[in-house]
C-alpha cells in the first residue's frame, strides 16, 4: 500500500471545494455534532457522578460503613471489646437508639442517638465539625440538627425536656420518661431529613434515663467496608446482626445507575444522529469524485487504497470532533466546577455549589464509545467507494 499516495489524496479532498460547497457544510456539522456531543456527555456524566458522590457522601457520614446491631442476641461491651480485639484498625462508636420528643414551641419527635462523643468524631466528620466550639461534654447534653435548631428557636446551653418513648410505672399506671437536658449545638449534614430528626446525646446520660446497660449497636469504620463486613460477619456469634451503609441504601443506588446508564444512552445519539452526516458527506464526495475514483482504478490504485482513502477520511472528521468535544467539554467542567455559574438550593440536594467529577472509567466509555461509532460510520462509505465500477464510471461519466 503506498502511504504517501493515500496521504496526498486525502488532503486534496479535505480541501475547500467551491463547486461543491455543501460536501464541506455536511462536513462541518458532522464536525461540530460530535464535539457537542463529547462535550455534553462529558459534563452530563461529571454532574451525575458528582451528584452521586454528594449523596454518597452524606449518607455514609450518617448510616456509617457497616452497623452491628442487636437483633436475636444483644450487643454489650464484651461484644465491642472482642471486636477492637479481633480487628484494632477500624474505629468503632457504640450507641444506644430512642425516640424522644423535644418540648419547645410544640413537641417535635426525634430520633435519640446515644454515643461517645470522642468515639463518635473519629467515624462522623459532621459530629467533629459540631464539637470543634463545644467542650466538657456532660452526661445530659444534646447536639441536634440544624434545621430543627433553627426552627424551633433553641439557643446554645439552653434547657428543654426531652420526652423519652419508653414507659415508667407510676402508680396504678405507666408514664413516658421525661428529663431536662441541655442543647449544647447542633450539627449540621446538609440533609434535612438527618438535620431535622436526629440528635445526639451523650451515652452515659442516655443509660441512666433509659437504665439499659447494653447497647442498641455499634457503627464501624473501616478502610474497605465492602470486603470488612464479610471478616466481622464470620466472628459474630448467632442471632447478632450486621448491615452496610449501601444495603440501606440499594434502591437509591439501584435507581441513580439507571437514570445514569439511560443518561448516557440517550445522549450518546447525539454523535450517532453527528456520524450520520459522516455517512452523508462521505457518499457525496464519493458520487461527486466517481470520476477521480475510477481513473485511479484504472491509473494501478488498488481497492485497499480507496478503501482507505475513504475511511481516513472520515476518521480525520470524527476523531478531530472527539478530541475538539474533548477539550471543550473539559474547559466546561473546570468552568462550573470553580466558579460559582449555577447555585443550587442547599436544603433540597445538600450542597449549594454544582458537584462535578468526571470518573476516568466514564471517560473512556465516551472516547472509546464515540471512536466506534465513527469508524462504524466511516467503514460503509469507504466499502461504497472501494467498489466503484471502472468501465461503466468511465464510459457514461
Amino acid at each position: 500500500m503506498n502511504k504517501k499516495f493515500v496521504n496526498f489524496i486525502v488532503k486534496r479532498y479535505l480541501r475547500f471545494d467551491k463547486k461543491h460547497p455543501f460536501i464541506y457544510i455536511s462536513f462541518l456539522l458532522a464536525f461540530l455534532g460530535i464535539l457537542t456531543g463529547v462535550a455534553t456527555l462529558m459534563i452530563a456524566m461529571g454532574i451525575m457522578n458528582g451528584m452521586d458522590k454528594e449523596f454518597e457522601k452524606k449518607l455514609k457520614v450518617m448510616n456509617y460503613p457497616i452497623t452491628v446491631y442487636s437483633s436475636l442476641v444483644k450487643v454489650d461491651k464484651k461484644l465491642l471489646l472482642y471486636l477492637e480485639k479481633k480487628f484494632p484498625n477500624y474505629k468503632y462508636s457504640p450507641y444506644i437508639q430512642t425516640s424522644a420528643i423535644i418540648q419547645k414551641n410544640g413537641l417535635n419527635g426525634v430520633l435519640v442517638y446515644g454515643v461517645d462523643f470522642e468515639k463518635e468524631r473519629k467515624i462522623n466528620f459532621v459530629i467533629n465539625d459540631a464539637l470543634k466550639n463545644i467542650k466538657n461534654i456532660g452526661k445530659f447534653d444534646v447536639i441536634v440538627g440544624k434545621r430543627l435548631f433553627e426552627d424551633i428557636g433553641l439557643y446554645p446551653n439552653e434547657k428543654v425536656i426531652m420526652i423519652f418513648s419508653k414507659m415508667t410505672p407510676i402508680g396504678f399506671g405507666v408514664s413516658p420518661l421525661m428529663k431536662k437536658v441541655k442543647i449544647r449545638g447542633y450539627f449540621n449534614s446538609g440533609l434535612v431529613a438527618y438535620d431535622k430528626g436526629i440528635a445526639y446525646m451523650n451515652i452515659q446520660g442516655l443509660k441512666i434515663i433509659l437504665n439499659q446497660d447494653y447497647y442498641s449497636g455499634i457503627h464501624i469504620w473501616t478502610p474497605n467496608p465492602f470486603k470488612d463486613i464479610e471478616k466481622i460477619k464470620k466472628i459474630l456469634p448467632p442471632g447478632v446482626g450486621i448491615i452496610g451503609w449501601w444495603q440501606q441504601n440499594g434502591n437509591f443506588f439501584a435507581a441513580l445507575k439507571m437514570e445514569k446508564r439511560a443518561l448516557f444512552l440517550v445522549l450518546m445519539l447525539i454523535i450517532i444522529v453527528a456520524s450520520l452526516n459522516i455517512i452523508s458527506s462521505l457518499l457525496m464526495m464519493i458520487m461527486s469524485k466517481r470520476k477521480e475514483i475510477a481513473l485511479m482504478i484504472s491509473l494501478g490504485t488498488t481497492r485497499t487504497e480507496i478503501k482507505r482513502i475513504f475511511l481516513k477520511l472520515g476518521m480525520i472528521i470524527g476523531v478531530l470532533g472527539i478530541v475538539s468535544g474533548a477539550i471543550l467539554g473539559g474547559i466546561g467542567i473546570y468552568i462550573l466546577k470553580n466558579f460559582d455559574i449555577i447555585k443550587l438550593p442547599a436544603d433540597v440536594y445538600g450542597v449549594s455549589r454544582l458537584p462535578i467529577d468526571l470518573s476516568l472509567v466514564d471517560f473512556s466509555l465516551i472516547i472509546v464509545g464515540a471512536f466506534i461509532i465513527v469508524l462504524i460510520s466511516s467503514i460503509y462509505p469507504a466499502i461504497k467507494a472501494s467498489k466503484t465500477d471502472v468501465l461503466d464510471t468511465l464510459r457514461y461519466e
